[in-house]
Order: structure tokens, then C-alpha cells, then sequence
């Protein structure tokens, strides 16, 4: 489930989610799959990856750091990769 968080420096709101893997190389294939996916939409996540965890972050900075129906839509196209 994706959560609505206030950003640690209070300058605007995020959806983010964490997604767990196997191993590694599932954790890198499903972000192939989201990078070719968000190219699609140019909407780009912030993301850190270790080991079999995926944390992506989605918020529109053009917007001013909010979530935006950009957002909302990589979210739930992300979430149909897994």
C-alpha cells in the first residue's frame, strides 16, 4: 500500500512504498521494469535499493514537491509489475 508522507523537511508531500524481493536480481529486474515504465510516463522516482528492497518515492517537483495525479498513476502502474 502506498502511504501519503509529509517530506522530512516539510517542503511538500510524497507517496512512497517498499517492495521486497527474492534476492537482488529480482529486486534490479522489477526496476528495470519500472524505469522503462516511468520513462514512458517522463514521471521519474526517487528510489533506493539494498539487496532485495526497492523504497520508491513519488511526488512532482515541478508542482512544488506534492503528490499530483501524476504521481497516483506511476503508482498504480508500478503496482500492476508486481
Amino acid at each position: 500500500m502506498w502511504t501519503e508522507e509529509i517530506l522530512p523537511d516539510k517542503s511538500g508531500n510524497a507517496l512512497k512504498k517498499t517492495f521486497l524481493f527474492k534476492d537482488f536480481s529480482e529486486a534490479f529486474a522489477f526496476m528495470t521494469r519500472v524505469a522503462l515504465l516511468a520513462e514512458k510516463q517522463d514521471h521519474h522516482p526517487y528510489w533506493v535499493n539494498v539487496w532485495n528492497r526497492v523504497e520508491i518515492t513519488l511526488n512532482t517537483h515541478s508542482a512544488g514537491n506534492i503528490v499530483t495525479e501524476k504521481d497516483r498513476k506511476l503508482a498504480e502502474a508500478i503496482d500492476k509489475l508486481v
